[in-house]
């Protein structure tokens, strides 16, 4: 009775069906989880989705599926497919492999699918030693076994690739361990340390900087272990307004040291320290930083005004402020400017953001660039399993390859001395690829005819 609940368990979790289950409900629900925005803010979802609905994805935890609990479940459930079917055929594949190709009947050859018989008009002796170095001639390792007056021959090629299916297995399993090893779920529910691996995003304002990240299920706060500065945000336009592309220039410290500096662009994000940033978004704000300096002297200064805003410069005896804005949405296109340097009647002009302008004034000639302050939004991902992922995807390819288009091969050649010579048996088969090693067959035997 042991036996037999062993081998149910055992057959369904070996089970083909069981796998393709499994595949066709992690392809369904990789599906919905592209259709359905991750890791939006629970406002996004009950704005597009409904309250109702909102709650239900809430519960099971589609806003951030591929770190649920039933979705790793899955993963491992299939996992556990895997490893137990791999278990159970590995031992018959080694079986095969070990099985004595020199021990077989003649009368057996004659029902292999491919085979053919032919005549030669010379000894036993002699047509064995030809058979033997035409074999290894082609790169076969013939072993032989003979009586007086038959001589059988078998060679095998390959046989190794029928572990194609199992590296293609393997690779998957590793591939599920990479995503496990990665998940955010993993790390705060059975690591118990958030900071191993974690998704979150950070909106820091130009100038400014931070040592820690919001991760997007909990919104929990992870600490970096350094600290990360945006410097700068540049962003070009199309001339209908639309964004063209936004650069974050930041830079990397630690204790107050420098280490690194780098541009963030869409698809080229900065890594450090296992932790990668990608630029997500951009925030502009309704500041602006000003940078003013006077022609001919080393004197100069920067701040920080908002409209409306007096900002006095007393070691040049300047004044300036912003009276008015032309705006398209929440992006300022050009900036009226109240200038003056207590000589004269104030300069007042218009100015574009982010390019420079030029005031001439009695105490001397000064340059005066604004340019709109924005918070960069930058996702931060620490996978520690990434590279387990990408191993596992190229063992997946090699795995693949042998498994489609490399073979076991086998040929069996029995001699029969008769009144005429030889009667030469060829047999083979292949368990892939059988017209290609029908055509390799045939060319064997031609070489030896001629």
């Amino acid at each position: 009775m042991t036996n037999v609940k062993k081998n149910s368990f055992v057959s369904l979790f070996a089970s083909v069906q069981l796998a393709l289950f499994l595949l066709f409900l992690l392809a369904t629900t990789s599906i919905i989880g592209t259709l359905i925005p991750q890791n939006s803010p629970r406002a996004f979802y009950i704005e597009k989705y409904g309250q109702k609905t909102a709650q239900f994805f809430q519960l099971l935890d589609i806003t951030d599926m591929y770190n649920s609990w039933w979705f790793l479940g899955l993963l491992s459930l299939f996992a556990v497919n895997l490893i137990v079917c791999s278990a159970e055929r590995i031992p018959q594949v080694f079986r095969i492999l070990r099985r004595d190709g020199l021990a077989i009947s003649p009368e057996h050859l004659h029902r292999f699918p491919i085979k053919r018989e032919i005549c030669l008009p010379v000894p036993l002796e002699t047509a064995s030693n030809r058979i033997a170095s035409l074999l290894k001639g082609r790169g076969w390792s013939p072993r032989e076994k003979g009586s007086g007056t038959s001589c059988l021959f078998f060679a095998e090629r390959g046989g190794w690739t029928r572990f194609g299916v199992y590296v293609v297995h393997c690779s998957i399993l590793i591939i599920l361990a990479g995503a496990l090893i990665g998940s955010s779920t993993v790390a705060r529910k059975l690591l118990r340390n958030p900071q191993f691996a974690f998704k979150g995003s950070i909106m820091l304002p130009e100038g400014e900087s931070t040592d820690h990240i919001t991760t997007f299920k909990t919104g929990e706060r992870v600490d970096l272990g350094f600290q990360l500065r945006c410097d700068t945000f540049t962003i070009e336009y199309y001339p209908n307004g639309m964004p063209k592309t936004y650069r974050s220039h930041v830079t990397v410290l630690e204790n107050e040291q420098v280490l690194q500096t780098a541009d963030i662009e869409v698809n080229e994000p900065l890594t450090y320290k296992g932790v990668t940033f990608y630029q997500s978004s951009y925030q502009p704000y309704q500041n602006y930083r000003v940078t003013l300096q006077k022609k001919g002297s080393n004197t100069a200064t920067t701040a920080v005004i908002a409209p409306a805003t007096q900002i006095d410069w007393p070691e040049a005896g300047i004044s300036y402020g912003i009276i008015n804005r032309e705006s398209q949405g929440e992006v300022t296109r050009r900036l009226k400017i109240w200038f003056t340097d207590n000589q004269a009647d104030p300069s007042i002009f218009w100015v574009n953001n982010n390019q420079e302008a030029i005031i001439e004034r009695p105490s001397g000639t000064y340059q005066l660039t604004l340019a709109q302050l924005y918070a960069t939004g930058l996702q931060a991902t620490k996978d520690p399993g990434a590279w387990l992922v990408y191993g596992g995807c190229l063992l997946m390819l090699a795995g693949l390859y042998i498994a489609f288009f490399l073979s076991h091969r086998k040929i069996y050649i029995f001699i029969q001395e008769d009144k005429n010579g030889s009667h030469i048996l060829f047999a083979g088969e292949a368990n892939k690829n059988r017209m290609g090693f029908e055509a390799k067959f045939t060319e064997l035997i031609k070489e030896l005819e001629e």
